[in-house]
C-alpha cells in the first residue's frame, strides 16, 4: 500500500506534524516537513479521527430512488465520515442474517467507508416479534447495534426481552423514543404554535415517557441503552438522573435539532418536517448544552434521504426527515465549537470515539496516534461555503440548509489509509 504523509497538519488543532500513514495504519508522527512519500498537503488545517455516524438511512434495498449505499457513501465520505450505521427500515427490512449481510456487503464492494448495518429489533418493525438478533449478531456483518428506529418499540415486555437478549454478545438495542398513542396524526412540536398553525401537535412527553420508561428496564436488566434523537429539554433531565445512577444509558442528537427550531415551520415547508419534531429555542439550548457535558454522547446525523415527490407536496402528506451527512461538520461547529462549549478534542469525542464505542466498531473512533487505524479526516475551519442542494452527492435533495452559508469544510479524508477525499472532493 502507499505511504501517504499529510504535511503539517495539526491533529485536534494542536501543534503541527506530518502524519504519515502506511498499511492502513498511522506509523508515524513526524516534525513538519521531514517525512517523505505521497503528499497530501494540509499545512494548518486540523486533523481528526474519521466521524462515525450511529444513525444513516442508505434506503437500499428497496427505495433506491432516495439513495443507495453507494451514494449514501458519496455523502458520507463527503461529510467527513469514515463509518456509518445503516438503519433497518428498509424494504425488506433488516430483520434477518441475510439482509444485513447484503448491505454490509455492498458496502465493502463500495469501500468509501465502512458501513455497519443496524439490524431490527422486531420482525418488519411490526413491534410483535423479536427478529433474528443473534443470527444478525454472528453474521459476517457482526451486528451490534439493533433499532426499529422509524417506530418505537412501545411493547414493554418487548423491550425487556430485546435487552436481555443483546446482553450474550454486548449488543445494544437503540430506541426510536415515541410513545405511538400521544402521536397518532402529530406533525409539528406541540405548542402555542401548532395551535396558531392548526397542526396536530407532539408533546415533548411522548419522547420523555418511552426514555423513563427504557432506562428503569435498562436497569433492571443490566443492559445496554441508546436513545435516538432526542430533542426535548425534559429528555435531557431523564438521561442525567439516568446517568447519575449509574445505568447503562447513552443518546445521539442530530446536527439539525443542535440549530433549528419550530418557528421554521411557519412557512409550511414540508424540508421542516422530521421525526421527532424540530422543539423551542429552550429544547436546542439544553441539547447543546447536555452534549457539552456529556450527558448526550454523540452526533448523529439521521440521515433520510427523500425523492423529489416526497417531500414537495402539501405539509400533511410529506414524508419525515432530512439529509445529514453532508453538513453535519458545519453545522457542529457552528453550533458547539464556535460558542466554546466544545473543543476540537470534544468534537472528535462526540462525531468519532464516543460513536464508535457505541456500536463497538473496532478500527474507528482512534486516537491519531503512532499504531492506531488511518481513519481520519482533514477539516480546514476558517472555510465557508453555501450549500447547494442540487450539488449533494445524495441521490436525494431534501436539505434544509439550502442555500445556507456555514461555516468550515472537509478537504480530505483517509479511509483505511486511502485518500477517499482531496481538496474536498472524491479522490
Amino acid at each position: 500500500m502507499a505511504r501517504y504523509v499529510v504535511r503539517g497538519v495539526r491533529p485536534y488543532g494542536e501543534r503541527a506534524v506530518d502524519l504519515v500513514v502506511e498499511g492502513g495504519r498511522i506509523v508515524e508522527l513526524a516534525p513538519p516537513g521531514s517525512a517523505s512519500g505521497s503528499i497530501i498537503d494540509a499545512d494548518g488545517l486540523i486533523a481528526l479521527p474519521g466521524f462515525v455516524d450511529l444513525h444513516t438511512h442508505l434506503r437500499e434495498p428497496g427505495r433506491e430512488d432516495a439513495e443507495t449505499v453507494e451514494t449514501g457513501s458519496r455523502a458520507a465520505a463527503l461529510g467527513g465520515f469514515t463509518c456509518v450505521h445503516a438503519m433497518a427500515n428498509t424494504d425488506p427490512v433488516a430483520d434477518t442474517a441475510g439482509v444485513v449481510e447484503q448491505v454490509w456487503r455492498i458496502g465493502g464492494r463500495v469501500g468509501l467507508v465502512d458501513v455497519r448495518p443496524v439490524g431490527a429489533v422486531t420482525v418488519g418493525l411490526e413491534g410483535e416479534r423479536l427478529a433474528e438478533l443473534g443470527a444478525m449478531a454472528q453474521s459476517p456483518a457482526g451486528v451490534r447495534v439493533f433499532s426499529d428506529d422509524g417506530k418505537c418499540v412501545h411493547d414493554a415486555v418487548l423491550m425487556r426481552r430485546a435487552l436481555e437478549y443483546v446482553k450474550a454478545f454486548d449488543g445494544v438495542i437503540a430506541q426510536h423514543a415515541q410513545e405511538p398513542r400521544l402521536t397518532e396524526n402529530a406533525q409539528m412540536n406541540e405548542g402555542l404554535l401548532s395551535g396558531v398553525l392548526g397542526l396536530t401537535g407532539w408533546p415533548a412527553v411522548a419522547e420523555e415517557a418511552i426514555i423513563a420508561r427504557d432506562v428503569l428496564l435498562a436497569e433492571h436488566v443490566a443492559s445496554r441503552l441508546h436513545v435516538c434523537h432526542v430533542s426535548t429539554a425534559g429528555s435531557v433531565e431523564v438521561l442525567r438522573w439516568a446517568k447519575g445512577r449509574g445505568i447503562n444509558v447513552t443518546a445521539e442528537v442530530t446536527p439539525h435539532h443542535l440549530l433549528l427550531t419550530e418557528d421554521l415551520v411557519a412557512g409550511y415547508d414540508p424540508m421542516y418536517k422530521v421525526n421527532p419534531p424540530l422543539r423551542t429555542h429552550d429544547d436546542v439550548a439544553a441539547l447543546r448544552m447536555a452534549l457539552a457535558d456529556g450527558t448526550i454522547d454523540a452526533i448523529a446525523t439521521d440521515h433520510a434521504p427523500h425523492p423529489h415527490e416526497d417531500k414537495d407536496c402539501e405539509w400533511a402528506a410529506a414524508a419525515f426527515g432530512m439529509l445529514g451527512l453532508q453538513t453535519a461538520f458545519s453545522v457542529a461547529l457552528l453550533t458547539m465549537v464556535e460558542p466554546g462549549l466544545l473543543d476540537w478534542r470534544g468534537l472528535a469525542d462526540r462525531m468519532s470515539v464516543r460513536p464508535a464505542r457505541i456500536g463497538a466498531v473496532a478500527d474507528q473512533g482512534h486516537e491519531l496516534i503512532a499504531g492506531s487505524a488511518a481513519n481520519v479526516c482533514i477539516v480546514d475551519p476558517s472555510a465557508t461555503w453555501t450549500v447547494d442542494a442540487g450539488a449533494m452527492a445524495s441521490k436525494s435533495r431534501n436539505t434544509p440548509y439550502a442555500s445556507m452559508t456555514l461555516p468550515g469544510a472537509v478537504t480530505h479524508v483517509l479511509f483505511r489509509g486511502q485518500p477517499t477525499v482531496l481538496d474536498g472532493v472524491l479522490a
